[in-house]
């Protein structure tokens, strides 16, 4: 298992969500880190997701 990070922010630029999740390859990541920003309502917020390697693997600006 790898971690991820996921964070959503505001555009002044405040962080709504900053969470680290562990996820077995980066499509994984992906699912996951969209269901976790639908449970907190944020999918529309500008938000990433990032690898351990630093690859993008979500993104919404």
């Amino acid at each position: 298992m790898k971690m991820y990070k996921l964070t959503a922010f505001e555009p002044n630029g405040e962080k709504l969500l900053d969470e680290a999740f562990q996820a077995g390859n980066d499509a994984e990541a992906k699912g996951i880190g969209e269901q976790m920003l639908k449970e907190k309502n944020l999918q529309e917020k500008t938000h990433r997701c990032t690898s351990p390697a630093g690859k993008l693997i979500l993104f919404h600006n």
